[in-house]
């Protein structure tokens, strides 16, 4: 699983580890003699995103944690809240997977930025209802 597909599934995202979607299937031909070709279907519609809510299930676990966590401008905080390596090697390997500009990665302070906001941003993509002032 990937370092960002661990955030997620804490997070309570359903299938933060899907697996890539099956191959389509191909008729096979049972006799010798051509069928006329179907008509081509359309792929079915795209499953709804479940939302989940990210500020409720943040703070709810905030609550329970006897550290202060500032969750809402820290990674370290953030990773930290959900039990999950805080490290400045892991959070390097978060920002690498994420793609990180090279020129911010030499800069903790300024990768730690860049990350907080990225996090959140792909947080509120795959469904997590973050709020605007958390992603501008």
């Amino acid at each position: 699983m990937s370092f960002f597909g661990k955030i997620l599934e804490k997070l309570g995202f359903r299938g933060a580890a899907a697996a890539p979607a099956p191959a389509p299937q191909v008729p096979r031909a049972t006799s010798p003699v051509a069928a006329p070709t179907p008509a081509p279907t359309a792929p079915p519609p795209p499953k709804p995103i479940d939302v989940v809510d990210v500020v409720a299930h943040l703070e709810k676990l905030a609550a329970a944690n006897p550290q202060k966590l500032n969750w809402k401008t820290s990674i370290v905080d953030l990773l930290k809240l959900l039990d999950i390596d805080s490290s400045y090697t892991a959070r390097k390997e978060l920002a690498t997977e994420l793609g990180c500009p090279a020129d911010l990665m030499g800069d903790s302070a300024r990768m730690n930025m860049w990350l907080h906001k990225t996090v959140l941003k792909k947080i509120a993509d795959n469904g997590g209802n973050v709020p605007k002032d958390l992603l501008d």
